[in-house]
């Protein structure tokens, strides 16, 4: 698990302006670690996390698109069935809120399952320590004893 800073545009929903905005984010080589798009409307939101914020900035910038900037938690979302919900459950079991989420398939190898998820939450160091002490527990094997049977 580690943070990032992501980025949030609005755009208008007509044909095209994605691509554009994609189109001058790639010319200067600036890729994705994720990336969502949700309509609202006559307006677009795009969320990403590139992989270079302050050349994404710059890109943005550059073209006069606004933007807003935000930390989100970037956590390894085990592949196994219910992986996404155990972390949602941590969050929770300690009143943290998360006021959005989503994933990426692709971590670059570096987790297993290639899925990575973006949290956006109300109090991102809590999150790291809540996520990063239960995940330890989480992984330490409990290791039981017998007491030998009576002998006669």
């Amino acid at each position: 698990m580690r943070t990032a800073k992501q980025l949030s545009v609005s755009l208008v929903n007509k044909p095209g302006r994605l691509a554009d905005m994609l189109t001058k984010l790639s010319k200067s080589k600036v890729g994705f670690q994720a990336l969502a798009v949700m309509d609202s409307g006559e307006r677009g939101t795009v969320r990403f996390v590139p992989n270079d914020a302050t050349a994404a900035m710059s890109v943005l910038e550059g073209s006069s698109i606004r933007y807003e900037t935000a930390d989100v938690l970037l956590v390894e979302v085990p592949s196994q069935s219910g992986g996404f919900r155990k972390i949602c459950e941590r969050i929770a079991a300690e009143h943290l809120n998360i006021d959005y989420a989503y994933c990426s398939f692709d971590t670059g190898g570096k987790a297993k399952g290639n899925v990575l998820a973006v949290i956006k939450v109300n109090d991102l160091a809590k999150a790291q320590r809540v996520l990063a002490e239960n995940g330890a527990t989480a992984r330490r094997k409990v290791v039981t004893f017998r007491r030998p049977a009576m002998t006669r």
